[in-house]
């Protein structure tokens, strides 16, 4: 625990206002002038169960969930004690408060609520609490609730409650709740809150050292989470239709999207099933929309064949595949980086296509402006590879990140006074798809251009896109489709690498790592290097086409490369033994999979555990592999 950051957790049942309570007080402590980070847990339910979310607070910026947490605000499940239903839930009422004990650091504070939690639900909580140097503050918030307001409003008392103890004026919080609601409503919630806060400033004498961070920002602060940078990143690049299915975590783009979209003049539309969806997107951008599409595991997998026809007719194709914990429904609600085999290769015959996988807020805006422009530069498909983690994590950006120049481009499109002059068939069709010229790549034709017709199909076919199984014609159809990758890994070449590099250039053990664990192995490395470590990390975002050449040449002279990702098998390590067999000897891996992100702690473990020199594996819920001292 440290004097300047702050880590707050929020425990409750699900669909009791956890979500909302914690993203206004985060935003509350944005506004007054913290940097701020959230990891969000919830079950896979959609009302009841213990749910949390953490908000993290610094003085500096933060680039993840940090290790464990500093104060506990626990409301108790208040669907557990519905009678109906208590036979179902059975005792989690008391999870919000128990279930959060194993992470909470010493010194740590923890207010629960006995409106809620009675004196025989709370057991030895303060022989732990003692044990811990934990210091508590029992509050009957569901009273100054009442008095004021519903029961529902105990989590406003929490908040007050929470202020109170950590020092932090009640203004950016009555700002914000004034901003969200009006009427009785405010009245009873600005009630509430200032209830609570002066009940707990007269009731207890703060027995903990820990204060509210104090920090100004140097300009207007917004708050966001990588599924709002994927969709204002579409949007600025001129996105006008979205479809999709909903299915968590990609419902959360969706809904951004389908709320932003059609105020703008496009179209969203919620269809029957995925298939429908890919299908739809398809069309939209033949018929020359910038279009968007995606899901979630298995809702990707039902978009498997709308690939392989998106790459066969060179029809320009964004996609959103967001990472859960699988295979099959696995655990809906909880994060994985398991899809990354998946997403290179789903679909039929060999296949070109983009793949980025943002590391934050800001890469998620960035590589999806990037992927509209490449898929509808180069015709193929385009996909955003994110996960469960990044759509439940709030940052903030200064406004003026956004402060860009709108894109609606359509790509290689020609015009009908270029398609005058542009190879026909006998027929008078235009050979959209030739294999002679000066590019991979011919500029297609939209419906209703005049000298623009011509077939479009999934089967193989000539230049004018008539069906053709023509051995000649295959060779030189799948050579041009193929190479198209080639041209698209020389022309990002030209571009600043979206991958990241951090730490000793000269370190001889490394860490690698993709998508959304750049944050938390960037803040690994940090710590280790101010304690003595000599230690370099590369965050990997470019997944297809791979960055060789720069990864080739982070790992030269590396003695070891822990590979750090979130799944069982190792994806990532196994594609990067596939394009460096050289380095075999050198990759080995720190897998986590039990739903839960890294915590630095965690990787900072596995580092020290692998440079000791002593053999063994890690004490948390990580995996090396192999442990550490067996190369075999």
């Amino acid at each position: 625990m440290t004097q300047d950051e702050l880590i707050w957790r929020i425990a409750g049942g699900s669909g009791d206002g956890i979500d909302s309570t914690s993203q206004n007080f985060t935003k509350a402590l944005m506004r007054y002038g913290l940097h701020v980070y959230t990891h969000r847990h919830y079950p896979s339910r959609i009302r009841g169960g213990h749910t949390y979310v953490e908000v993290r607070a610094s003085e500096e910026p933060v680039t993840s969930r940090g290790d464990g947490f500093n104060v506990l605000l626990a409301l108790g499940d208040s669907f557990a004690r519905n009678p109906s239903e208590g036979a179902v839930y059975g005792d989690e009422k008391t999870k919000p408060l128990f279930e959060n004990l194993d992470e909470l650091n010493e010194g740590g504070l923890i207010i629960y609520d006995t409106g809620v939690l009675e004196d025989e639900d709370v057991g030895d909580l303060e022989t732990q609490a003692r044990e811990n140097d934990w210091h508590l503050y029992p509050i009957d918030l569901r009273a100054i609730a009442r008095e004021h307001g519903r029961d529902v409003m105990r989590n406003t008392a929490g908040v007050g409650a929470t202020a109170a103890l950590l020092d932090m004026p009640l203004d950016p919080i009555q700002e914000l709740m004034s901003e969200a609601m009006g009427g009785d409503i405010l009245d009873a919630n600005l009630a509430v809150l200032s209830d609570a806060y002066e009940h707990t400033n007269a009731e207890f004498e703060a027995t903990h050292d820990l204060r509210i961070p104090k920090h100004d920002h140097d300009e207007e602060q917004v708050l966001l989470s990588a599924s709002h940078g994927i969709s204002y990143g579409a949007i600025d690049e001129g996105c006008r239709f979205v479809s999709g299915y909903p299915m968590t975590p990609w419902t959360d783009v969706f809904t951004i999207l389908k709320r932003e979209i059609e105020d703008l003049g496009g179209v969203a539309e919620q269809v029957e099933d995925e298939i429908a969806a890919s299908m739809m997107a398809i069309g939209a951008s033949h018929a020359g929309a910038k279009a968007l599409t995606g899901s979630s595991g298995g809702g990707f997998s039902l978009m498997s064949e709308s690939i392989g026809l998106a790459e066969m007719t060179e029809t320009p194709l964004v996609m959103v595949e967001a990472q859960r914990a699988g295979p099959s429904t696995g655990m809906p609600t909880k994060t994985e980086q398991s899809d990354l085999e998946f997403v290179l290769s789903t679909s039929q015959g060999d296949s070109s296509r983009v793949v980025f996988a943002p590391g934050n807020v800001r890469e998620s805006y960035e590589q999806t402006r990037l992927a509209f422009e490449l898929a509808y530069k180069y015709q193929l498909p385009a996909i955003v590879l994110y996960d469960d983690m990044l759509t439940g994590e709030f940052r903030n950006l200064p406004r003026s990140f956004f402060d860009r120049e709108a894109n609606p481009d359509l790509g290689s499109v020609a015009t009908e006074a270029e398609l005058e002059d542009l190879p026909h068939d006998v027929g008078g069709r235009y050979e959209r798809f030739r294999t002679e010229g000066d590019t991979d790549v011919n500029p297609r034709s939209l419906p209703g251009m005049r000298n623009g017709r011509f077939l479009a199909t999934g089967n193989e076919h000539w230049p004018d896109g008539q069906i053709a199984e023509d051995t000649a014609n295959r060779i030189k159809q799948m050579n041009r489709r193929v190479s198209k990758v080639e041209v698209v890994r020389d022309a990002l070449a030209e571009q600043a690498s979206p991958d990241t590099v951090v730490g000793d250039e000269d370190a001889d053990f490394a860490l690698l790592t993709w998508g959304s664990q750049k944050g938390v192995v960037e803040e690994a490395v940090r710590r280790l290097t101010e304690s003595g470590h000599s230690i370099k990390a590369l965050s990997v975002s470019q997944m297809a086409p791979l960055r060789t050449e720069e990864i080739a040449d982070f790992l030269a002279g590396v003695e070891e490369a822990l590979v750090v990702e979130m799944n069982a098998t190792g994806q990532f390590k196994g594609l990067l033994q596939k394009e460096f067999g050289d380095y075999g000897d050198v990759l080995s891996s720190l897998l986590k999979y039990n739903g839960d992100p890294f915590e630095p702690a965690e990787i900072i473990e596995a580092v020290e555990i692998k440079q000791s020199g002593e053999g063994g594996d890690t004490s948390s819920e990580t995996t090396l592999r192999p442990p550490a001292g067996d190369r075999s």
